[in-house]
């Protein structure tokens, strides 16, 4: 082996590492915090928090906002919780602008791992290859964002996925952290609403309704979200197929 393949193949490990890091840590987060992020600690511990929320406000935006981004970054346990809470400690404004802000930062900070560690060369080698491969990259190229948009806005995409797709494909920071931002907020504002009520929920030893996004009035809306950025996907295929 060469010192330029040696090189070559130290490099390409150590790019890998905040990705495999993310790994690891999601997986003992898997076994580790499930019991601990639950709505029973969040019921139990509510008191204390709105006690430290009214003293400390900045404090607790800032914590908040760090915890709910290494959440989301670390594909740990508990966004749905995290979103819940903002709406429980700030009610549903400003409390949906801190949980958009925490998820958007967390989901950039995956997306630059798993570009920096496999994402580019990916992106390089479908750029120079052939064939239907190609085509497949040209065409995800042209509707960048309303493929962006649109994995942000449909319920069934995991959160997960969204962050990590764009990061193969050769999508740019700022493009990723605009549609993040601008499309989970349908979701993240029906949930920090129902955050927004969890006192009274907790009041009367309840757990609060988290099927509330399927729901006709809710989803309907966020499906027509979904039509409007599809559409322009559709129209391209279709322009391209009959060559207009």
């Amino acid at each position: 082996m060469t010192d330029t393949q040696q090189t070559s193949g130290n490099s390409g490990r150590l790019r890998r590492l905040p990705l495999v890091a993310i790994a690891l840590v999601a997986i003992v987060g898997a076994f580790t915090l499930r019991d601990w992020l639950s709505f029973e600690t969040l019921a139990e511990n509510r008191e204390r928090l709105l006690d430290f929320r009214d003293a400390n406000y900045a404090a607790t935006v800032a914590g908040f906002i760090a915890l709910y981004a290494a959440v989301v970054a670390f594909s740990l346990p508990g966004a749905t919780l995290a979103t819940l809470t903002g709406g429980f400690l700030f009610s549903t404004f400003p409390g949906a602008l801190f949980n958009v802000t925490a998820a958007t930062i967390g989901a950039a900070a995956i997306f630059l791992a798993a570009r920096w560690g496999w994402g580019e060369r990916l992106s390089q080698r479908m750029d120079a290859s052939e064939g239907m491969v190609k085509r497949i990259k040209a065409g995800i190229d042209e509707t960048q964002w309303e493929m962006l948009f649109l994995i942000r806005l449909v319920p069934a995409v995991p959160f997960f996925v969204a962050n990590l797709v764009p990061a193969f494909v050769g999508v740019s920071l700022w493009r990723f952290v605009v549609t993040t931002f601008l499309g989970i907020i349908p979701g993240a504002v029906v949930y920090t609403s129902v955050g927004a009520g969890l006192g009274e929920v907790f009041a009367q030893g309840e757990t609060p309704d988290l099927g509330i996004i399927f729901e006709p009035q809710i989803l309907l809306p966020i499906l027509g979200l979904c039509a409007l950025a599809a559409l322009p996907i559709m129209l391209k295929a279709v322009r391209g197929r009959k060559g207009l």
